[in-house]
């Protein structure tokens, strides 16, 4: 990690909606001796955010303001040059992510964003993986509710079970909280593009080294009533199960043959379907460009939930791990997931780079082979809970998956 950078962390994207509560975020949390700065485009809007953030915190009437814009490489190559890490919550991903991924590779700087999108993970690691490695760059893709809570969840619940035998997981998801502008822009982006994301996906493969005596996956699951999540559960195809396997495929703590299931958790089954066929029919209508466009204008880029909105969400994930006659149940749990959590884990993500004594690694990398025990100590200080609720090293495993 270079240290004659003149910013420890800066953060690109602050006038919109999560980088605006990431700033806020940073203002109250970051460690007075901590060297950030914002970066954007408008001038006007980022001197508004530092007399917002000045309000929290006197001493951010200084923070240094610093011109970027995704269509200016240049301006983006400087801010990488003078960080240790950047934060960049300028999304859709595969509009605008690639030119500060290419810099950040390039001058060796660590880079944080919270994508889901699978499609620019997957080309941000075959075009730029080999320059990272090369430079020592950190690159850490999904680092908010994507996928942080389940990627160390299912690592914190590796750590409670033997590792010399088979492991699998599963990871019980539920959540109540409401969408900004940024984030279904993201969604829709995601759901018209399935073909360019297996064919991402493929290239992946064709180059991505797998590990050698051991192996690790994601597996789908079955459909119906779970009795340690105590719900209905449906698989789920987030990005979060590939975040999950790529962990386990690069640390030996997962086991000689790790498996992963991910699913959407409801206690009532009609809440589950109605979900279910939400999200079937936006995928459906996400195909149609003009329908797209029409659904991403029912919330403007920069808009979210207010503030009393996000004091009423929450999300808990469930997980259950066997390893051989060893049973745990864990979970991982706290406030409003896609925004006042995601913004806390985003900054504590940076932080943990910029600041903490970490495994010596480099490429793309996950927050559990880049930050593991670190982020996770960082979290809880936070306010998430990573907590075991069972614990039977050699008890027969109980799960039951009624089909559905």
């Amino acid at each position: 990690m270079p240290t004659d950078r003149a910013h420890d962390v800066v953060l690109f994207g602050a006038t919109g909606f999560t980088g605006g509560l990431t700033a806020e975020y940073l203002a109250a949390h970051a460690p007075a001796d901590c060297r950030w700065a914002l970066a954007g485009r408008n001038r006007t809007k980022l001197e508004a955010v530092r007399s917002r953030l000045a309000e929290i915190n006197p001493d951010c009437e200084k923070l240094e303001l610093l011109h970027a814009d995704v269509t200016d490489p240049a301006s983006l190559r400087r801010i990488a040059d003078d960080a240790r890490v950047v934060i960049t919550t300028v999304g859709p991903y595969i509009e605008y992510g690639e030119p500060l991924v290419a810099a950040c590779a390039e001058a060796g700087t660590d880079y944080v964003d919270l994508t889901g999108e699978p499609e620019f993970v997957d080309l941000m690691y075959v075009r730029y993986q080999a320059k990272a490695v090369a430079s020592g760059a950190r690159l850490v893709h999904c680092c908010g509710f994507d996928s942080v809570p389940h990627d160390l969840g299912a690592y914190f619940t590796v750590k409670q079970l033997p590792q010399d035998r088979p492991i699998h997981v599963d990871g019980f998801l539920r959540a109540g909280g409401q969408p900004s502008g940024g984030t279904l822009a993201s969604a829709l982006s995601i759901l018209s593009r399935t073909t360019q994301t297996r064919e991402a996906a493929k290239r992946r493969r064709e180059i991505e080294p797998r590990p050698t005596g051991r192996s690790a996956k994601a597996v789908a699951g079955k459909p119906g009533r779970d009795p340690i999540a105590r719900s209905w559960v449906v698989p789920l195809p987030t990005i979060d199960p590939q975040i999950v396997a790529r962990s386990a495929r690069a640390l030996d703590d997962y086991g000689p043959d790790f498996s992963y299931s991910h699913y959407a958790a409801a206690k009532r089954l009609p809440m589950l379907a109605g979900g279910a066929i939400g999200v079937g029919a936006l995928a459906g209508l996400a195909q149609l460009g003009p329908v797209r466009k029409r659904l991403e204008t029912l919330r403007k880029p920069g808009d979210g939930p207010s503030e009393s909105q996000r004091a009423k969400s929450w999300f808990t994930v469930r997980f259950h791990g066997t390893a051989g006659n060893a049973e745990v149940v864990t979970e991982v749990s706290g406030g409003d997931p896609g925004y006042g959590e995601t913004s806390k884990i985003l900054a504590e993500s940076a932080l943990c780079l910029a600041l903490d004594d970490l495994p010596v690694r480099a490429g793309q990398l996950t927050t559990a082979t880049a930050m593991g025990d670190a982020l996770i100590e960082r979290l809880r200080e936070a306010g998430i809970r990573f907590t075991v609720l069972v614990g039977k090293p050699e008890q027969p495993p109980s799960r039951q998956v009624t089909p559905g």
